[in-house]
């Protein structure tokens, strides 16, 4: 058996005896911080290094060891290498205006030492105290003139000093104000500045600023309180209401007097453009509000257009009519696309007929349902688009029932209900699908609950009923308000009359045409509509119906109108984990790239998982308006039972296994785990089993001078022992006993010639004993050694035969060569020696220098180093450059 072989033995031997104690783990290659370790090239085949045992290192230039040497022994222990930290910190001595109040040689890493500066000098910290850090001094050891600062230096404009000082010591803090309309660049009213060696640390700075404004019907995004000189301030007016410049949206800057404008806005007004030839309107006012109608008449001559138009915020709607002396019928009806005509047609229509349009079944009427002929034309037809929207099943209705049919049901279908016996309908008997939505359910309430109705205590009306004080459900009272011609009507609806019998100022009146909403469908029209009836709005492409989708006729005036807003498109749609968005295949197969582009509003994208997982919802993400919707995620697949191994065991096995759950092997018994001892569900598979490798010892080990006690066997179990004993005249020297441990043998056995004395004292390298050598050696014995020319001896020159066994012998240190070729190749030379080959012995220094014309490298070794059992680091110089 080879020696390295020996030494690679007795450090697992160590190491189990070790673990077997109890001890803490070897120690590994160390990593020593601003040094290095001796011959550390060839010594990384000690470890890790077993507990006691010891390395010499050395030092970088500028620090030494904690003995403060240049080099010394680094030893494996208990716990870890000592010392910690193997190389410290050499700082000098030398204070600048000052002088050290503690003299030494050196001081190094973490060692303080306390500074006196000379009269009108002192530290920039203001302290006494500097300390030796890995870095050198801390703070710099230098000494400078005192500092102070002047007052008369400070400029400051817009503020003022609010303290009467005229000058301030170093680290000083003086405190400023600034000017009513003036902040500093935090935002503050007041601010500091300090005298610092260099003078005052700034200039106090006020700067003209412009508080929150107060917003008049209007918002703002900005939540600032304060902002700077020439900051803006965008602002959006609430509906209906415009600034001064007539426009909805504004901005205004801090200036230094102040914001450029008043943010206000104000109820927006409609003005009369210029009417047409005997068009008289009326009532006539300068301005108008919105809300606010006209109505339209022709003296003399007939009005062509509608006879009333509202004020909105987007200004008049419907168009002003015109007057002309003369009017003309109109042809037929046009046909409606899905849609067909209400009622019998007439042969003819005159200027001012009106026509009713309903659509088709599943189909929605967008626009006036009501066409009208103005002077040869028909106003404009409406549209009757496609409601694929249908609706699910039919709610129940409580103490009734209803002629059900099976789901979906289509836009427009109706379902009729009835109560049951001894219950009275509240409300309409029948509900309709509408949009996807199902209409209101009608109630079914016992008869004998169902309330009656009071008289009206109204006395401006004149009222058609029974003289009686109480009316039944469903009963329908007429009554004509005082001045009015036309007679109204209300019901009986479960004690409330419906609707409220009112003869008020406000009471319900028909509204003007509907109006024309911006970036809507063209629907414009001269038809008047009732109180209650709704018009149903259709934007044109590229813009988004939003607030409401119909506008409702209410107390004469068109209220809820929606808004047409600009489509916005999407950015590049969400990742998911373990998947991506499905890309259309090209002709060959292969996906089309994701390429950065935007998506239209309403685009709907579908996702795919990566092999191993699946979709948790099986839906997309939708584009509206600028945002995607919250995409899916994908979950891995579960996986079946785990593979099975060879002599293997699997824990708590079971038929299926989630996402990411893990099961652990355990082998059977002689064998043991190689590789990790669980395997994880990744995906429906199983990452990579482990498995069990026989772990028995097939021979045992064999002991110079011992012998076994017991039977021999052919093969051992890992953990199982074999006891030895020494052959006689022989002793055991230490334990009698090995292990098998994972197919391997620990623990060696020596046996010792149990009188004591020794063979040959052990060989060194470079070396020998001073005497002639003999076959055995008595107890006590010693010799003496000797190294070999320019060798360095290390350790105990003289060893000692002790119970069978010589100490440890000395070590002989190389000597370092340095020739002329090496120096050349450096471009140095030796400093002090001109040899042209020179012999420095193991821990010795050399010092070289660069030679004519040549500077140092940057980075390089230093110019003076230690030889080390023959190695010593060359520094290296490169040719100087001439500046022109």
């Amino acid at each position: 058996m080879g020696s390295f072989s020996l030494l690679l033995l007795g450090n697992i031997l160590t190491l189990w005896l070790s673990t077997a104690k109890g001890q803490v783990k070897p120690c590994d290659f160390p990593q020593i911080k601003n040094g290095s370790l001796y011959n550390q090239k060839n010594h990384r085949l000690y470890f890790p290094a077993p507990i006691g045992k010891q390395f010499i290192y050395y030092c970088n230039v500028g620090f030494l060891t904690p003995t403060e040497k240049d080099w010394d022994y680094i030893r494996c222990t208990a716990h870890g290498w000592e010392p910690a930290v193997p190389c410290l910190r050499q700082c000098d001595f030398h204070v600048k205006n000052g002088e050290f109040l503690q003299q030494r040689e050196n001081y190094i890493q973490d060692q303080s030492v306390r500074i006196q500066c000379y009269p009108g000098y002192g530290l920039p910290n203001g302290q006494d105290t500097v300390t030796c850090t890995e870095n050198g001094w801390s703070p710099q050891p230098e000494c400078i003139r005192a500092k102070t600062c002047s007052k008369s230096d400070i400029e400051i404009e817009n503020g003022f000093l609010s303290e009467s000082d005229l000058t301030y010591a170093l680290n000083k803090t003086t405190l400023y104000r600034c000017k009513e309309g003036y902040v500093t660049p935090n935002g503050e009213t007041s601010g500091t500045i300090t005298c610092l060696q260099s003078g005052w640390s700034s200039q106090p700075s006020c700067i003209k600023s412009c508080d929150r404004p107060v917003l008049d019907n209007a918002g703002t995004e900005n939540n600032s309180t304060w902002f700077k000189l020439n900051d803006k301030l965008d602002y959006e007016c609430h509906v209906g209401y415009e600034n001064i410049h007539k426009d909805t949206k504004g901005s205004i800057t801090c200036n230094y007097d102040g914001w450029s404008d008043k943010p206000t806005c104000y109820e927006r007004e409609c003005s009369i453009p210029l009417l047409g030839e005997n068009l008289i309107v009326n009532p006539k006012k300068e301005k108008y509000k919105v809300g606010d109608f006209l109505r339209f008449s022709c003296r003399p001559g007939h009005r062509v257009g509608p006879d009333s138009a509202q004020c909105y915020d987007f200004g008049w709607s419907p168009r002003f009519p015109t007057c002309k002396g003369q009017v003309r019928s109109c042809d037929q009806p046009p046909e409606l696309l899905n849609g067909e005509v209400k009622g019998t047609k007439k042969e003819e229509y005159g200027h001012g007929d009106m026509v009713e349009y309903d659509c088709k079944p599943r189909f929605l009427l967008k626009g006036p349902n009501r066409v009208q002929c103005v002077d040869g034309k028909w106003t404009t037809l409406p549209i009757c688009v496609e409601e694929k929207r249908t609706c699910g099943d039919i709610p129940e209705l409580e103490h009734g029932y209803g002629q059900y049919s099976f789901p979906p049901y289509d836009h427009g279908d109706s379902v009729e209900f009835t109560c049951m016996e001894n219950f009275t309908m509240i409300g309409h008997g029948s509900v309709s699908c509408i949009g996807g939505k199902w209409t209101q359910l009608p109630q079914c309430v016992v008869t004998d609950q169902v309330e009656k109705c009071k008289m009206s205590r109204l006395t401006a009306m004149e009222v058609i009923l029974p003289k009686k004080s109480e009316f039944n459900h469903n009963f329908r009272m007429s009554y004509k308000c005082r001045g009015k011609r036309e007679y109204e009507h209300s019901v009986c609806i479960n004690g409330r009359w419906e609707p409220e019998p009112t003869c008020t100022r406000s009471q319900k009146g028909s509204c003007p045409p509907p109006p024309q909403i911006p970036n809507a469908q063209v629907m414009e029209t001269t038809v008047k509509y009732g109180n209650g009836e709704k018009v149903s709005v259709l934007c044109q492409d590229n813009y988004l119906i939003q607030d409401t989708e119909e506008m409702v006729c209410r107390d004469g005036r068109w209220q809820s109108l929606p808004r047409c807003v600009a489509k916005i498109p999407c950015s590049e749609p969400p990742e998911i984990d373990h998947g991506s968005v499905i890309l259309p295949r090209s002709s060959e197969g292969t996906r089309y790239p994701l390429e950065p582009r935007s998506y239209e509003h309403g685009t709907i994208l579908s996702y795919g998982c990566d092999d191993g997982f699946r979709m948790a919802e099986d839906h997309g993400v939708t584009c509206h308006m600028g945002k995607w919707s919250s995409p899916p995620h994908c979950v891995g697949l579960p996986c079946g039972p785990p593979p099975s191994i060879h002599h293997g065991i699997v824990s708590h096995e079971l038929d299926s296994y989630q996402y990411g759950e893990e099961v652990t092997y355990s082998c059977s018994e002689g064998f043991g785990i190689s590789g990790h001892a669980f395997m994880k569900c990744v995906g429906g598979t199983w990452s990579q089993p482990p498995a069990c490798i026989r772990t028995d010892c097939d021979s045992l080990p064999r002991f110079e001078n011992a012998i076994l006690t017991e039977e021999k066997k052919a093969s051992y179990r890992s953990g199982e022992q074999v006891t030895f004993k020494c052959a006689p005249s022989y002793q055991m020297n230490g334990s009698n006993i090995v292990t098998c441990v994972n197919r391997t043998w620990i623990g060696e056995l020596v046996c010792k010639d149990s009188t004591g004395k020794c063979g040959p004292p052990p060989p060194i390298d470079h070396g020998d004993i001073t005497s002639f050598p003999l076959s055995v050696y008595a107890p006590l014995s010693s010799v003496e050694y000797q190294c070999q020319s320019l060798y360095r001896l290390q350790g105990n020159k003289e060893i000692t035969c002790r119970n069978g066994e010589w100490s440890e012998p000395p070590k002989c240190l190389q000597a370092c060569v340095i020739s002329e070729d090496i120096m050349k190749r450096h471009n140095i030379m030796l400093r002090w020696i001109e040899n042209r080959k020179v012999y420095i012995q193991s821990g010795d220094y050399v010092e070289f220098t660069c030679i004519s014309g040549y500077k140092p490298t940057n980075p390089s070794p230093p110019f003076r180093t230690m030889c080390i059992d023959g190695h010593t680091d060359y520094p290296s110089c490169s040719k100087k450059t001439l500046l022109v």
